[in-house]
Order: structure tokens, then sequence, then C-alpha cells
């Protein structure tokens, strides 16, 4: 579960500063033009957990119907939830959750926050220890403003001058842009990293789908970080980036058809489509799936792993 990150600053979307020269190298499908629940991430995270579309969606519905999450308890499947950012905001409430923004890791931590390579020696020990059936969610600080030159470490200030200030006033347009495009260089590393981590591990069939909550402005039509209401948010706030990398022995476990959900990665998607087609990809059949939400639906070539 990515964090504030914007599409148009991916240079897989065709942005034109190489902001993902890691995930360009690797068999993914890069998903170029979903739409987001909302403007900011106490509406967005739990939204797109969650059965109801973004037309449904009310807190009062996502906190008293149970999540994907839910389901995916209910089916057999280990659940954990690894937070680098504000908690789960209930989502994993019935699971077991790890929080990392807090540790005093002199690497990662150094400014009293987390950056998201928090999670990766962790996350090597855990695939190793992994035995059945597992989801895990990692939900990132990404590109969490102002501060976006705290979210990447040194090293990663590639695009420069990157404005080093949480007053936006003091720095100017480009500056700005800087900072933010270096922490989706960051999350590109963070993510290129975690596949082929998996990747690695031949003894499991593995997958990575990466979603943000929402975007952000940078300052066009006057606008800067995120949470307009969403009848006026801009583009910026709500066209998301998501991405699906599968090893070979998952497509072959789930029997799914690579080439055809591809043909999908540039159709008009939304939050609302998560929920189903995380229902589809792992075979899980219930009446609550909505085939013609999950993207994976006429693309998979087998039965159902679990029906509940």
């Amino acid at each position: 579960a990515g964090e504030t990150a914007r599409a148009q600053n991916f240079s897989l979307n065709g942005y034109g500063v190489d902001t993902n020269p890691e995930l360009s190298k690797l068999p993914i499908i890069n998903f170029s033009n979903i739409q987001s629940c909302g403007t900011a991430t106490a509406v967005s995270l739990p939204c797109m957990f969650s059965k109801y579309s973004r037309a449904d969606y009310s807190f009062e519905k996502g906190t008293s119907t149970e999540n994907v999450l839910d389901v995916f308890g209910h089916a057999g499947l280990q659940v954990e939830w690894w937070d680098n950012n504000t908690g789960d905001k209930a989502i994993a409430a019935r699971f077991k959750t790890r929080r990392f923004n807090d540790l005093t890791d002199p690497e990662f931590c150094a400014t009293g926050e987390c950056i998201d390579g928090i999670f990766l020696e962790p996350l090597k020990d855990y695939i190793a220890s992994i035995k059945q059936d597992t989801v895990l969610v990692l939900h990132q600080i990404g590109s969490h403003g102002p501060t976006y030159y705290q979210r990447y470490p040194a090293a990663f200030e590639r695009f420069t001058p990157a404005c080093r200030t949480a007053e936006f006033k003091k720095c100017t347009p480009q500056e700005i842009t800087n900072a933010y495009d270096n922490t989706i260089a960051y999350t590109d590393q963070i993510l290129a990293q975690t596949i082929k981590m998996l990747a690695a591990n031949e003894a499991l069939a593995t997958s990575l789908l990466y979603v943000s909550d929402h975007g952000e402005s940078l300052g066009e039509r006057g606008l800067y970080l995120h949470g307009a209401p969403y009848f006026m948010a801009p583009d910026t706030q709500t066209h998301v980036p998501m991405l699906l990398w599968m090893s070979d022995a998952f497509r072959t476990r789930f029997g799914i058809d690579e080439s055809c959900v591809a043909e999908q990665k540039d159709k008009p998607l939304s939050h609302d489509n998560l929920f189903h087609s995380l229902l589809g990809m792992l075979d899980i059949n219930t009446a609550e799936r909505n085939p013609d939400l999950d993207i994976f639906a006429s693309c998979k070539t087998n039965t159902e792993v679990a029906k509940i």
C-alpha cells in the first residue's frame, strides 16, 4: 500500500524524469489509469480494502463491514500488516500488526521517522519463514509531505536541487518537484528490491501488487499536498500508480494468463477493483466478489482454492 504517490511522476507512465529505473527492468504490469477512492489516507486506505465502491463507501460502512483481509482470514490464509505510516485504520484489527515508524534504527530512522528501507531486512527473514499461504501488507510512508526530503536516504537525492524544508514558500517549484521525484525513485528501489527478494525464494509462489492510496499536488493550480474535496480534486491527487509482479510459480499455481491481465493495463480502473481483484487473484470464491470488478476474472484457467 503506497502513500502519496501520484501516477504523473512515474516514468513508467511516460514522465520525462527517470523515476523508475529499477522497476522498468523487471517483468511487471504497470496499470496507467487508476483512480483513487479518496484524496487522503483516512478515506482511501479503508475504502480500497473494503467491498464498497467509492460511490457507496462511508466511514460507518467501512468500520462495520469486514474487509478483504477478513475474507482472506476466513479462507485460511495467514494475514499480517506491517506499518511505517499512521496505522492500519482498523483494517487489520483482527490480525497481527507490526509498527516500524517509531524504531530507533540509525540507518533508516535518523530523523525520528523511518524511511521504507526499514522493511527490507525483516522482510528477508519473514519470507524465509513462510510455511503457509500468506498475505502481507506493507503500508509505506512513501512520498508523504511536506517533508519529502525526509522520505529517502541522502544517496537518493538524485534530482537536485531539492527542497529541504517543510515551508514550500522557501523553495522553488522545481526544488519541490525534485524532492518529490526523489521519493518516487526511492519507492522504485524499495519495490524492486522486494520483488527480487521474492523471486529469489524458489520454494514459494509469490507476487507483489502495489497501489498508492492517493496522489499529491505539487503547486499545480496553486495547490499543494493532498486532501482536497473529491468533487473538486485535481487529477494529480486522484490518479495513482498501480503495478503487479507475479513469479512463474505464482502464475502457474493460480492459473493466471499474464498477457490477458496486461491487456487491461491502460483501461480505466480504480480502487473499486482492488477488493474483488485480490479475491479473484487468489481464487477465493465468495458471493462478495463481483467478477465485473475483478481484473483477473477473464484471465484464469483453474478452479478456486477456497470457497466461503
